[in-house]
């Protein structure tokens, strides 16, 4: 099969031309009559997990991969596999669980997927670029970043009209996060590297914390007062203080850290490392990593945790979904497909 590369060269998409992101075009494979992916910014790669509330289910995906796969955690298998997507970005649930929302950069759209029936309840246009995402507490407003046109776009669910764009990001991904009371949007900047504070109230930019390097996933603690984000540039986890917007600290961990997901307890974050294959664990109230957990395939944002606190997954390259039993630290299963 011979492949075309185009590093810069302008490809139409949805009616709108990209001079910006690099693209691939795939030649079709004549033997086996396949036609391979055009991406919008393919050189940008993620990945993403969401649990049902119910935590019966996860959904899966990476960039790399224009499946999206469906695990059925209660008998340890795959229950499906979504098609034709280019490259999904984020996933997430619905507060009632009865849907999952799945954004697509190169496709410019945000799908609803019914939970049961795996079909596409509703389809919201938001550009190429799209790719993180976030929903409030009742599931009426999804905020969707949009890395080409730096901006975030705020949807109404049920209608499917955009209420806001709110614009002045640089390249926003996939770190976007609510604080636990819906009036602030943390919105991370990979240019830059800094994160704007966004008033949801008014839907504007009213601060911003920089001093990241090669920022990643970000979380919040329950009581809005503790920002953790993944810095890979320099191998550790940043601890912001919100209310002066400084970084307090930044704790060393594994080789290019993705994750910053916080445990449900608020106790732990867990930092998934790409190069290292591995997460470390690090202890909130000690601010310091206690151990590192290895076994894994270049693990990066995707990671999850059980409300009870027992048990954490995390997502590998090849879309197999690790599970880890926080008692021992230890992995003690794999779902494959």
């Amino acid at each position: 099969m011979r492949i075309l590369r185009y590093s810069t060269t302008a490809v139409i998409l949805a009616g709108v031309i990209s001079f910006y992101f690099p693209s691939t075009l795939y030649a079709k494979n004549d033997n086996k009559h396949e036609v391979h992916r055009v991406t919008f910014d393919g050189a940008i790669k993620n990945n993403t997990l969401a649990m049902n509330p119910n935590e019966k289910m996860a959904v899966v995906a990476s960039s790399e991969n224009s499946e999206v796969v469906i695990y059925d955690l209660v008998n340890g298998k795959v229950q499906g596999v979504l098609k034709n997507y280019v490259t999904p970005r984020n996933i997430i649930f619905a507060p009632d669980g009865k849907s999952f929302y799945i954004s697509d950069s190169s496709k410019g759209v945000v799908d609803r997927i019914d939970s049961e029936s795996f079909q596409t309840i509703n389809q919201y246009a938001i550009g190429p670029g799209a790719f993180g995402t976030a929903l409030n507490s009742d599931g009426k407003a999804l905020y969707v970043n949009n890395q080409s046109s730096d901006s975030v776009t705020v949807m109404n669910t049920e209608t499917g009209v955009a209420q806001a764009v709110i614009k002045g990001f640089a390249q926003p991904r996939q770190g976007v996060q609510l604080s636990p009371d819906g009036h602030r949007l943390y919105v991370t900047n990979f240019l830059g590297d800094k994160i704007a504070i966004v008033d949801t109230a008014g839907n504007k930019i009213i601060g911003e914390i920089s001093g990241f390097n090669k920022i990643r996933a970000i979380s919040v603690t329950g009581d809005g007062k503790t920002l953790f984000a993944a810095n890979s540039g320099s191998n550790t986890v940043a601890v912001v203080d919100i209310a002066s917007q400084k970084i307090m600290l930044s704790i060393p961990v594994g080789e290019q850290p993705y994750g910053a997901a916080l445990s449900p307890d608020g106790g732990f974050i867990y930092s998934g490392n790409l190069i290292d294959n591995s997460v470390s664990v690090i202890d909130v109230n000690k601010l310091s990593v206690i151990t590192t957990i290895t076994g894994f395939d270049h693990p990066r944002q995707a990671l999850v945790f059980t409300r009870d606190n027992k048990y954490a997954y995390v997502l590998n390259q090849d879309l197999s979904l690790s599970k880890i039993e926080r008692a021992t630290q230890k992995i003690i299963d794999t779902l494959k497909l």
